[in-house]
């Protein structure tokens, strides 16, 4: 299974220079898993540059795999590695739900870098 960070979805549907990266676990859609802050995040930033339209059919893309709702259960575990492990929330979030899977993290985002079970590779310039 794998989780896709919001970074590693941006890139994607940016087609910038690690979309090819991301490409394979985005596109495995039965294999996808979404957690749901990663909505969250990726629709406020699409929708601040390209507006609603836009934005809807990215979500609609993404929900072709299975988002996971952030539950209690989930909430506590993220929680507890954001203290552990530093991360900020959101992160925390994407990061608790890729392990309650046993998931591969894919992402550019420097906050896992270090992490059991994540993918990173570091933002290119185009």
């Amino acid at each position: 299974m794998n989780v896709v960070d919001s970074s590693a979805w941006l890139s994607y549907f940016a087609d910038d220079a690690n979309a090819t990266i991301f490409s394979r676990p985005i596109e495995e859609v039965e294999k996808l898993l979404i957690p749901s802050i990663t909505i969250t995040e990726v629709f406020k930033c699409i929708l601040r540059q390209c507006g609603e339209d836009v934005a809807l059919e990215i979500i609609a893309h993404m929900e072709q795999g299975q988002v996971i709702p952030l539950d209690s259960s989930l909430a506590i575990n993220a929680a507890q590695y954001g203290v552990d492990l530093k991360l900020p929330l959101v992160d925390s979030i994407i990061y608790a739900t890729a392990q309650k899977f046993n998931a591969t993290l894919w992402t550019q985002d420097i906050d896992f870098k270090s992490l059991e079970g994540v993918k990173y590779f570091p933002k290119q310039k185009a």
